[in-house]
């Protein structure tokens, strides 16, 4: 049976709660549900039901299509200067033995070693610095599009952002100017954590606020530029402060339309000030995405980072409303093994990444950073493929 016909018997089910069928039918109408709505399907919605739901929707827009790219992270430093609970990643200049720090050369040599791979994107994010400033991310932008034109460089958040531009005493607008001029292409969607103070403040509260989260990637759009955005789930928020977060997204999507891809991000709690806060089960991943995909009606793109919740659960949620699993990746980034995600050394080739997608029956399609199609892997036969040896980070332990 296919999806169109499952939503249908929802519909028409009256042994189901008269909310469930009403929310399937604006699935079905392609209406917007509201907030209280997004809120009852945490509360009340199975997964079989939720599943449904955000299938319907995700083939309604992409079909068995499912995006990849092929990219490598640059992570300058790990040092920061601000002291997130929920941060496995970063170390407090104090504990600056731990850490790196990487210099205008070293990041250049790490962007030059991918000179014969076929990567089209570098995703540039780490921890706050001082000399880490506006002339120094100008300058690092310039270098990479001077050295390889054709590598999108999708770099920074706006926890970054708001440091250095305050720092150089300009504004969001002058500021985002200045990066766009500088060879910045894309915003990645990181440090929206929780928008809601009530647990901003707890987990998060050196860093730029909500207002000020939405109000850069606001003037990036004002450029006609795109970015994605993310959300921290399943810590100490309540089902209210996710759809609130997801809420508020939505409607500056509507403003801007910069948006491409909404980001669910697991909460670890490995190697953090919250390691007594348990994980969310599987289950609970699986839902989240789900409703994501239905609440997020003005989003083309729902991801799930297959490094982040192990590929298993990756190709599940293929079938609850997530339709990218972001790239072949390298082991390069620490961001998630140093929170003690399932993959410890995230690294997959293209070969592995479009069998993973056809193994639950889904097309594997390569694109760029701004989802333009690069090749159709479903009927691709490949030889035996050597996965590549990518250029590890120095950390020091």
């Amino acid at each position: 049976m296919d999806t169109t016909s499952k939503l249908a018997l929802i519909i028409n089910d009256l042994d189901l709660p008269q909310m469930h069928r009403s929310i399937a039918q604006k699935v079905q109408n392609q209406e917007r549900i509201g907030f209280e709505e997004g809120v009852y399907l945490y509360e009340h919605g199975e997964l079989a039901y939720l599943g449904v739901l955000a299938n319907c929707i995700r083939e309604a827009k992409h079909g068995d299509r499912t995006y990849f790219n092929r990219n490598f992270h640059l992570e300058p430093t790990n040092l920061c200067v601000y002291d997130c609970k929920f941060c496995s990643y970063s170390r407090l200049i104090k504990q600056k033995a731990e850490g790196w720090e990487l210099t205008m050369e070293e990041m250049l040599d790490i962007v030059k070693k991918y000179d014969n791979e076929p990567v089209t994107e570098v995703h540039i994010v780490g921890g706050v610095l001082p000399q880490y400033d506006v002339a120094f991310y100008s300058a690092l932008f310039t270098a990479i599009k001077k050295h390889r034109p054709e590598l999108h460089v999708k770099a920074l958040t706006p926890v970054e952002y708001h440091y250095i531009f305050k720092k150089a005493k300009i504004d969001y607008a002058a500021g985002m100017k200045l990066m766009k001029d500088a060879g910045l292409e894309s915003m990645p969607g990181g440090g929206a954590e929780i928008f809601h103070p009530e647990i901003r403040e707890q987990i998060a509260k050196d860093k730029c606020t909500a207002d000020q989260w939405l109000a850069i990637h606001e003037e990036w759009h004002k450029l006609g530029m795109r970015s994605n955005a993310t959300m921290l789930y399943g810590h100490i928020e309540r089902f209210e402060h996710r759809v609130d977060h997801m809420e508020r997204l939505r409607q500056l999507q509507d403003k801007t339309g910069g948006f491409q891809t909404f980001i669910p991000l697991k909460f670890r709690n490995q190697h953090n000030q919250m390691d007594h806060v348990p994980e969310v089960s599987v289950i609970e991943d699986l839902r989240n995405y789900a409703i994501a995909r239905i609440y997020m009606d003005n989003f083309d793109h729902i991801k799930a980072y297959w490094a982040m919740i192990s590929r298993q659960t990756a190709q599940l949620s293929l079938n609850f409303g997530v339709d990218d699993i972001d790239g072949t990746l390298d082991d390069t980034t620490k961001i998630y093994s140093m929170a003690g995600a399932e993959e410890q050394t995230p690294a997959m080739s293209t070969q592995e990444v479009a069998n993973l997608i056809k193994q639950v029956k889904r097309r594997p399609i390569e694109r760029d950073t701004l989802y333009n199609v690069i090749k159709d892997y479903t009927d691709v036969v490949f030889e035996d493929e050597v996965k590549p040896q990518y250029y590890k980070l120095p950390v020091v332990n």
